[in-house]
């Protein structure tokens, strides 16, 4: 019998409560990455203030405690009464959603807090948060969250009381934020400290001049720089970790940055800013003797990963701008075709940046540009720009970015060829795959899996433990090439890749389609030893180069077989790593056996499925790209041909009595048994 369904069963949710019930549809998570969005709210708050002009110095103090704090020296949140909610401004912002000033361009000509929603979002999921506005005196407000049992539901960013002006005479001027995140939303509550490093870095980079200072009080200036022996600093030992970024070159200190490690073909970037029809674009480009191109695009401070309009504006007008002088210095024939956008951005590292009002992103999380109208002033403005520096860079800068690019048209044809004898030579259908890929039969990608195996030992028992529907085995012999140091000709000439590109699907480099891939899990399984450790890093390697939208869409998995089996006659438990090794010896108890598997070939078929292959039962680690800057970092300084750089990253990250350093600093997912995933 069908229950009554009236009017009174239909709730409306009040003030926050949309964000507390659904937390993810505004933060992404409740997990690391949501909890630090909740700072990001605030710091964009900040750094909106910055880039029209009103602030120049923001701080960001994480505390022991667990809160986290944001000051700027900007105009301050009004503190006058709202004329139609009859309380303080301060309130509205804070307690309203959809209430700022940000949706009248009278106040903020650009803004990356573009919904309204980003401080009351993060008082709607503290556990309290304090406000201060300094304007001559010092105003406060304290919001709390907190279960009221007569209502029998959580308030959430309740005023304590009403803005209070302290009397209080002070020469500062702008907003502080006070908040600690609420242990009732959020399984992690321990910002991490190079995320935050890395993104206030980052927004420096991308407003030139702004001061912004990091103050962790949860670890000491000796603790997190630790002298390089003599005597111990004392005033380090205790002073808060502090981090000061500001950068006089703006866009060009960051494309520096990013080519650390790396050989440019012209020593300064090439930086040019203009604003056309109400968009200010910004660009530096810098050019290296790598391989592949790194492009990092931002609208209003915001990163767009995804790409978008502003993107195929910008590789369009230096597209045409450098074939245009070509033609004009007679380095391209008559006879000879324009060369191609891929040409000219083989090794190239641009930095992107537009600031426009109405800015429409794709989805609350901002990640891809949807305005059309921003294609044609970031095309014309990189046209402009292109001409202006080829008048006034001295050298011949642009003469090299040709002879490279032309380098490149050559390989490039060598691919094509190589990528047409590979689709010929190694088709599902061909006998040469087919030895090496045990294919499921399943026909929908969305159900199949193709786990890439270390080894043919390894491979023969997975393909006797698989389910033969929607389980493919893919093993490799040896180590795959480190496509970081190859050209596309080379890496296509090598037979493992050359099967798996065939395997997975879709192509690679330029013309991967995802859309086309075989396979909606990608696995890498390889032991856990440095050996395998060291194949996930080749492998990840080359599909973060050569496949990246199989990483952004999250395909790529990394399959996690156990380390140990604690048994004893019928009970056995598994453990992952040494810590669940303790807690399984006290499961099976006194008279236990240990086994330790040195690889995957030691498993038993059986063993192997129930372990690793099992969805029920498995544990996978999914890879994404949560940092592009710091992934395209990482890979140059592990993978490249600079020695110096590597040494330096071991000597930062590398714990030599753990085996999974580097995997700890990968962006990753695990999905344990029954299909829960957390981050």
């Amino acid at each position: 019998m069908a229950q009554k369904y009236n009017a009174e069963d239909i709730k409306i949710l009040e003030g926050l409560d949309a964000v507390r019930l659904r937390p993810g549809m505004y933060i992404g998570s409740t997990g690391p990455k949501g909890l630090h969005h909740i700072l990001w709210e605030i710091v964009d708050n900040a750094v909106d203030e910055a880039a029209n002009g009103y602030a120049d110095a923001i701080t960001v103090r994480l505390y022991k405690d667990g809160s986290a704090s944001v000051e700027d020296n900007g105009r301050g949140i009004p503190t006058d009464i709202h004329p139609k909610t009859k309380v303080s401004g301060v309130q509205v912002v804070f307690t309203q959603l959809h209430a700022g000033g940000k949706f009248d361009e009278h106040n903020y000509s650009f803004s990356g807090g573009l919904h309204g929603v980003g401080a009351s979002v993060t008082n709607a999921l503290s556990e309290w948060l304090e406000v201060e506005v300094y304007k001559k005196t010092v105003y406060k407000m304290r919001f709390t969250s907190y279960y009221d049992k007569k209502k029998q539901k959580y308030e959430c960013g309740i005023p304590d009381g009403p803005l209070t002006d302290t009397k209080k005479k002070t020469n500062k001027k702008g907003t502080f934020v006070h908040f600690k995140p609420d242990k009732e939303v959020f399984s992690e509550r321990s910002f991490d400290v190079s995320t935050v490093e890395n993104r206030l870095q980052e927004l420096a980079f991308l407003n030139k001049g702004l001061k912004i200072t990091l103050i962790d009080e949860r670890y000491t200036q000796a603790e997190m720089m630790p002298s390089e022996g003599g005597m111990p600093d004392l005033f380090a030992a205790a002073t808060p970790y502090t981090k000061e970024f500001c950068y006089e070159g703006g866009l060009s200190d960051f494309a520096l940055c990013m080519n650390e490690g790396k050989t440019a073909i012209y020593k300064q970037p090439l930086y040019y800013t203009a604003q056309k029809e109400g968009v200010l674009v910004e660009f530096a480009i810098q050019h290296t003797t790598d391989f592949t191109e790194s492009m990092f695009s931002f609208v209003n401070n915001i990163p767009t990963p995804e790409g978008g309009y502003h993107e195929v504006g910008f590789r369009a007008g230096l597209t045409r701008a450098l074939n245009d002088f070509a033609r004009e210095k007679k380095l391209l024939k008559d006879k000879e075709a324009n060369l191609q956008g891929e040409d000219f951005r083989e090794g190239l590292t641009a930095i992107l940046s537009i600031k426009m009002k109405n800015v429409q992103f794709e989805g609350q999380t901002k990640t891809k540009l949807g305005n059309p109208e921003a294609r044609m002033p970031v095309e014309s403005t990189v046209l402009e720009g292109i001409e202006k520096l080829i008048a006034t860079v001295k050298g011949k800068v642009f003469e090299d970015i040709v002879k490279k690019a032309q380098g490149a048209a050559k390989v490039r044809q060598a691919a094509r060829q190589a990528k047409d004898n590979a689709r010929a030579k190694n088709s599902i259908e061909n006998l040469t795959l087919v030895g090496k890929l045990a294919a499921c039969s399943g026909r929908k990608p969305e159900l199949n899996e193709l786990f890439i195996v270390e080894g043919d030992s390894a491979g023969g028992t997975a393909k006797q433990a698989r389910v033969r529907q929607t389980q493919s085995i893919l093993p490799l012999r040896g180590k795959p090439l480190n496509v970081e140091k190859k050209r596309l000709d080379q890496i296509l000439q090598n037979e493992e890749i050359r099967t798996m590109i065939s395997a997975i699907g879709g192509g690679m480099g330029g013309d991967f389609n995802v859309e086309k891939i075989n396979y909606h899990k990608v696995i890498i399984l390889s032991d856990a030893d440095p050996d395998g450790y060291h194949i996930r890093c080749i492998l990840l390697t080359f599909f973060y180069r050569y496949m990246a939208d199989l990483v952004k869409g999250g395909y790529v998995y990394i399959g996690m077989p156990p380390l140990y089996k604690v048994y004893k006659n019928n009970v056995e438990e598994y453990a992952y790593n040494d810590e669940e090794l303790e807690e399984k010896i006290k499961i099976v108890g006194r008279g236990y056996q240990i086994q330790r598997y040195k690889g995957l070939g030691e498993m038993s078929a059986e063993q192997l499925w129930s372990t690793t292959l099992n969805p029920l039962t498995r544990n996978l680690t999914q890879v994404t790209i949560e940092n592009a800057r710091e992934a395209e970092r990482t890979i140059t300084a592990l993978m490249g041909d600079k020695v110096e750089g590597r040494k330096q990253f071991l000597a930062q990250y590398a714990n030599f009595n753990k085996v999974d350093t580097f995997m700890d600093k990968m962006p990753v997912r695990k999905q344990n048994g029954e299909g829960r995933e957390d981050e």
